[in-house]
């Protein structure tokens, strides 16, 4: 078993998050939890993400509190692709095969790891994304081009957003700009 750990500190407020990854047997799990201000109120968010070898979804919790609001959703994914948010199906989302947590840098490693891009290739991706606030699941078309060994742009909401992100060998995220980064 490979496990794996990391700790991002917040950029933009107060915040940090601490992860662990562990390679199972058929596949990895990935947990975490994230302590920050969002909107001048105490948040923690815990989360877990089941993937499969190939870093596909195959299930994620996030559970927690933002000030005085709970936070608890269940999100599960059939091998054919088709997501279910909370006990609802959700065709809307079906074929994606990553979670985004909107608060985590850690699910920017599920398409990296994924997709093993060779310098200067790009790939769009089709994620179901959690905004935070809201925690809605929606369908969020994303790229990513390798820029070099070590960096990755990443584009969502046809060309709104757009960072480039600094990545370890292994694809880990070190620093996203303007929002997190290892100490």
């Amino acid at each position: 078993m490979t496990i794996r750990l990391i700790i991002w500190e917040r950029l933009d407020y107060p915040g940090h998050e601490a992860s662990r990854i562990e390679q199972l047997q058929n596949g990895w799990f990935l947990r975490g939890t994230a302590v920050f201000h969002l909107e001048r109120q105490p948040c923690r968010l815990n989360y877990t993400i089941d993937c499969d070898q190939e870093w596909r979804t195959e299930a994620a919790t996030i559970d927690g509190w933002i000030g005085n609001e709970l936070v608890r959703h269940e999100i599960q994914v059939d091998s054919g692709r088709r997501w279910c948010f909370d006990g609802t199906e959700r065709p809307d989302l079906n074929g994606c095969l990553d979670i985004d947590l909107g608060f985590s840098p850690l699910t920017n490693t599920l398409p990296i790891r994924r997709l093993n891009l060779e310098i200067g290739a790009s790939a769009r991706v089709r994620a179901a994304w959690v905004p935070v606030p809201g925690f809605d699941l929606l369908p969020l078309e994303q790229i990513y081009r390798r820029l070099d060994v070590s960096r990755y742009r990443y584009e969502s909401g046809g060309g709104r957003f757009v960072a480039d992100l600094d990545v370890d060998e292994e694809g880990f995220v070190l620093e996203y700009p303007r929002f997190w980064r290892v100490p």
